[in-house]
C-alpha cells in the first residue's frame, strides 16, 4: 500500500498564495504520476496538475501560468505551489500517486486538504 499526507491548505484572500505538500510512504515502488486535483461542492473531481517521474508537466487550463507542480523524488513528495489564486480555486485538493504494474495501474489517494480562497 502507499499512504499519502497532504498538508498545506488554509483560507487566503483572492490573489495570495499557498503552497501544498504531498509525502509518499509505504509501498512506494513501481510509482510514476503523481499530482493533484481538486473537488469543489456539486462538482466532479477534476485534475490540476500531474508530473511523471521522469519530469513530464501536464495542467489543466484553468490554473496553467498561476500554479506549478513539482517533485522531489528523493523523498517522495509532489508540491503544488498555488499563486494568484481565485474563489474558483476553492476545493478539496488530493493527492494521487499512481503505481505502474505490467497490465495495470492503481491509484492512490490522500485523505484531501481544504483551500478556500476568498474574495
Amino acid at each position: 500500500q502507499v499512504q499519502l499526507v497532504e498538508s498545506g491548505g488554509g483560507l487566503v484572500q483572492a490573489g495570495g498564495s499557498l503552497r501544498l505538500s504531498c509525502a509518499a510512504s509505504g509501498i512506494i515502488f513501481r510509482i510514476s504520476t503523481m499530482g493533484w486535483y481538486r473537488q469543489a461542492p456539486g462538482k466532479q473531481r477534476e485534475l490540476v496538475a500531474t508530473i511523471s517521474s521522469g519530469g513530464t508537466l501536464n495542467y489543466a487550463d484553468s490554473v496553467k501560468g498561476r500554479f506549478t507542480i513539482s517533485r522531489d523524488n528523493a523523498k517522495n513528495t509532489v508540491y503544488l505551489q498555488m499563486n494568484s489564486l481565485k474563489p474558483e480555486d476553492t476545493a478539496v485538493y488530493y493527492c494521487n500517486a499512481r503505481r505502474d504494474f505490467p497490465i495495470s495501474t492503481r491509484d492512490y489517494w490522500g485523505q484531501g486538504t481544504q483551500v478556500t480562497v476568498s474574495s
